[in-house]
């Protein structure tokens, strides 16, 4: 178990998020997981968080954060679902397709969960064996 430490706080703090695309559309490839990825490793690391894995599949995205206490989950996860959706219509201009109404590109919800009971390592397995498409 990998401890972070601040200035006066050591830590271990993991948060499993889960993004739906709108209506569940199938629209995601592996090239469009790829740029996600990339995006959402930056946006975590302007939130004090380490994206430690992620992978998904057509329709939704897995992500594992490590995050500092100070870090608000919900801010966080604006900025994630927020930041991607507007960037990743703009380098993906087919994705602009599925953006029923209000333009969005993910469903409104989502699904977060504390992650410390379960080794990190299952997790971990869980979200690599994820049916990534090519």
């Amino acid at each position: 178990m990998e401890l972070r430490k601040g200035r006066h706080v050591v830590y271990m703090l993991h948060a499993h998020l889960i993004f739906v695309t709108k209506y569940r559309g199938k629209v995601f490839t592996g090239e469009h997981l790829d740029k996600l990825k990339g995006m959402m490793s930056e946006i975590c690391e302007n939130h004090q968080a380490v994206l430690s894995e992620f992978n998904g599949e057509s329709d939704h995205v897995h992500l594992l954060i490590n995050y500092h206490p100070s870090t608000s989950l919900s801010k966080l996860t604006n900025a994630l679902k927020g930041i991607t959706s507007r960037e990743m219509k703009r380098h993906f201009p087919e994705l602009n397709q599925v953006a029923w109404r209000k333009n969005a590109l993910w469903s409104p919800s989502y699904f977060v969960g504390s992650v410390g009971g379960a080794p990190l390592n299952v997790l971990k397995q869980y979200i690599e064996q994820q049916n990534r498409p090519h």
